[in-house]
């Protein structure tokens, strides 16, 4: 069993109290009983996140709006599963709908796990969209230097030569300074 799943199939039986039809949820093979889930109104949130998570790791497309919706959660670990579920689903509007969660200014508290995903991900999207965020973090007082130290790791993993103006920016600073010398390290020098 994947980690993950184990993971939060374990909160989530403690959330759901074990009943039955989380027992169900989790032996089902059917995934047009998931998908059902995700549609059919009055349906509890651990049955919602347990049945998008499971589409998403099969990589069927019914998943992807709970899972964005999960991605921008309050609470982490429903963050955390939702990221890798997307991660794993394959659909090509991941990557344009994780880079919004993470340039969102009014949802920035929850923008670690989006930042992580575009990261993940690799795709287009995600350079700008974590030069965007770490810039908006520079600010004096920020309180989000979570976010703004995953965007930094991100972008010396990403290794993409526009990240350089930004990461001289966070040298500036010094919770970010360490990683972002460790960034600027792993972009190739220019020739």
């Amino acid at each position: 069993m994947d980690e993950e799943l184990r993971s939060l199939t374990e909160r989530l039986r403690r959330e759901s109290g074990g009943t039955p039809a989380f027992e169900r949820l989790v032996a089902t093979d059917d995934p047009d009983a998931l998908a059902a889930v995700l549609t059919e109104p009055g349906q509890p949130l651990w049955a919602r996140e347990l049945a998008a998570f499971r589409l998403g790791l099969a990589g069927d497309q019914r998943a992807f709006e709970s899972l964005v919706l999960l991605l921008n959660h309050r609470d982490p670990p429903r963050c955390a599963s939702a990221a890798h579920a997307l991660a794993r689903l394959g659909d090509p509007r991941t990557a344009r709908a994780a880079a919004a969660l993470a340039t969102n200014e009014l949802r920035v508290a929850y923008a670690l796990h989006p930042v992580r995903l575009l990261v993940d991900l690799r795709a287009p999207e995600a350079v700008p969209a974590l030069i965007t965020t770490l810039r908006r973090r520079l600010r004096p007082h920020d309180p989000y230097r979570r976010v703004a130290l995953a965007c930094v790791d991100g972008l010396g993993a990403l290794g993409d030569d526009r990240a350089r103006p930004v990461l001289n920016e966070a040298l500036a600073h010094p919770a970010l300074a360490e990683a972002a010398v460790r960034a600027l390290g792993r972009i190739p020098a220019q020739r």
